[in-house]
């Protein structure tokens, strides 16, 4: 037929899942055998003989008719332990040697090297057609040997009754001496008791059952040897390094490495048993699951590891709330981790993953489209956590409301508003607002617009912009650039004068303070002016109306002539030198309060 390496491509996945049906049927079956006793087993054993469909025995009392029905008698005698039987589907005419033990040693030789799948044999009386043998010929497989390939081949022949009957060939029993010299128990079956080796458990013989169970406790301690090892040589390394990460691998992947590395010692010692080979494919199997799920642990290890050095470093750089991102990071990531892990193991099942995978894909497809807006607030959340234009804490401008971000979440944003009630706010569409962040401002700006009189004479003007920069230059809470006062029209009932000036803080409550400040020492300059502030009126009444005080506007035109005088009507600006002297010369809070501050 063909090498087991051959066979198993060719039969793809579906036979291991039934090889793994059978093994967890056989250990069931073995769990009652201790259990239950020796009547129980012997009545599971009718059950399975039954479930088998039963051979054809019209032209022969042991099925030997077909090609599939001589290797499947000859296979339950050797499970029975009827060697005698068994020898009577070898072909030993031409063959000298006692009978059951060529049986006995070529179901020892097949068990450790072919995979047969009786199945797949022929059922035909005649055979296949299509192998390129004789037509009294079969293939049943191709072992591999150190001389070069050996082919186990069936053969056809009459009996003196007419029945044509299929039995191994001889040119194979004549192989048997050869393969059990290289493939046998050798010097083990000289050395142990005959008992050791004749009695099996879940077709394992009892001398492999002590070999197995001393194995998997050396394998624990190499495993635990080397991974100490590793560490020893590795430490040295890892300390040289700047970044902590991987002696906190080291640290915590030893669990993940020794398990990996039992896996690979356990796999590689347990070639030498001799197991039969679909034992050897069962273990193969389960080793290769507890590889899969040591990889994903170590994998788990690092992301943990990773995960906790970013939030540390977020820390370290005052960015405090994008750490509530990594958490969810760390959990998503996980999650892929757990699915490939997932999709290994069922291939190593064989389950075919590629309809699985198509599936998924669709399906992911499917709950992306009906997910559409979760994922879409999901990215909005990482966009805040990336380019975080606010943060927990900040007071901001979002649309036309005016709140502080109480949390930032993966799903939504929660602003506490001034009434004091909280929005919540997709994150999309927080993400997609005009944001106003008032909390990183680093000094806010003062303007108001002054309206005078319209009795205001020039000089009371220049007097009031003079003394008004004076003020905004001398107080040490006001930046000097690019503070000012200008005279910028003339309104409807009003002189217009333009405010404009930076206050040193970033507190909301400290800069109303500031500002009030300000404008009440503006207040006293209008007021020593001899002028007064416009305001808008419509009231019609009958009266004289009070002229501005005759004698504040002639000591102000005398002050205005003595600054003419001196050459100290600084407008349009001031210069440099005065407004060096003027700075700071004014202190806040204003006297008479507790926390002013005498000018030096």
């Amino acid at each position: 037929m063909k090498t087991q390496d051959e066979t198993t491509e060719r039969r793809g996945r579906s036979p291991r899942i039934l090889l793994y049906t059978r093994a967890v049927i056989a250990a069931t079956a073995a769990v009652q055998l201790l259990l239950v006793g020796a009547a129980s087993a012997v009545e599971a054993e009718q059950e399975a003989e039954m479930s088998d469909p039963p051979a054809a025995t019209s032209g022969d009392e042991l099925g030997r008719e077909t090609p599939r029905g001589a290797v499947r008698g000859y296979l339950d005698a050797c499970r029975d332990g009827d060697y005698e039987k068994a020898a009577q589907f070898l072909d030993l005419d031409q063959i000298e040697g006692d009978g059951p033990t060529l049986a006995r040693q070529l179901r020892i030789v097949l068990s450790r090297t072919l995979w047969i799948d009786v199945e797949e044999l022929s059922a035909d009386p005649e055979g296949r057609f299509d192998d390129r043998l004789p037509a009294y010929r079969e293939r049943v497989g191709t072992i591999e040997t150190r001389k070069g390939k050996t082919e186990v081949l069936l053969q056809r022949a009459e009996r003196e009754d007419g029945v044509y009957i299929w039995r191994f060939a001889g040119v194979t029993i004549a192989k048997i001496p050869d393969l059990w010299g290289e493939f046998g128990y050798g010097w083990l079956e000289r050395l142990l008791p005959e008992f050791f080796i004749e009695f099996e458990l879940l077709s394992v013989a009892l001398w492999q059952w002590i070999a197995l169970l001393v194995l998997v406790l050396l394998v624990a301690i190499a495993s635990w040897l080397v991974t100490v090892a590793l560490v020893w040589l590795l430490r040295p390394l890892v300390r040289r390094t700047e970044t902590p990460i991987d002696d906190l691998l080291i640290e915590r992947g030893a669990g993940p490495i020794r398990l990996i590395l039992a896996v690979a010692i356990f796999r590689a010692a347990l070639l030498p048993l001799g197991l039969e080979v679909e034992i050897v494919e069962f273990a193969a199997g389960v080793l290769g699951v507890v590889f899969v799920l040591a990889v994903a642990w170590l994998l788990i290890r690092a992301i943990d590891i990773l995960a906790e050095r970013i939030e540390q470093r977020l820390v370290e750089r005052g960015q405090d709330s994008a750490t509530a991102a990594v958490p969810p990071g760390r959990k998503a990531v996980k999650a892929i981790i757990a699915a490939l892990a997932f999709v290994a193991i069922l291939d190593k099942f064989g389950v075919s993953v590629t309809a699985l995978v198509a599936g998924l894909g669709v399906g992911g497809i499917a709950v992306a489209l009906a997910a559409q807006k979760t994922i879409e607030n999901l990215f909005g959340g990482v966009t805040l956590y990336g380019d975080r234009p606010v943060r927990v804490g900040d007071f901001c401008k979002f649309g036309d409301k005016i709140g502080t971000v109480e949390e930032i979440g993966i799903r939504s944003t929660r602003v506490r508003t001034l009434d004091r009630t909280v929005v919540t706010i997709p994150n999309a569409e927080f993400s997609n607002l005009q944001l106003e962040n008032f909390a990183q401002r680093d000094r806010m700006r003062l303007f108001a617009t002054i309206g005078v009189r319209y009795e205001t004479t020039p000089d009371q003007l220049r007097y009031i912009l003079v003394q008004v920069r004076k003020l905004l230059y001398a107080h040490e809470r006001v930046t000097a650039e690019p503070a000012r006062i200008r005279f910028v029209g003339f309104g409807a009932y009003s002189l217009d004068l333009e405010l404009f000036a930076y206050v040193d803080t970033e507190d909301w409550n400290e800069f109303l303070g500031i500002r009030e400040d300000i404008f009440l020492r503006i207040m006293d300059i209008v007021e020593s002016s001899g002028t007064g502030f416009a305001f808008p009126s419509q009231t019609l009444y009958l009266g004289k109306d009070d002229a501005p005080a005759p004698e504040r506007a002639e000591a102000v035109a005398e002050e205005v002539a003595r600054w003419r005088e001196r050459d100290e009507v600084f407008l349009p600006s001031f210069p440099a030198e005065q407004i060096a002297a003027l700075e700071n010369t004014i202190r806040f809070p204003a006297e008479g309060s507790p926390d002013h501050r005498k000018a030096p």
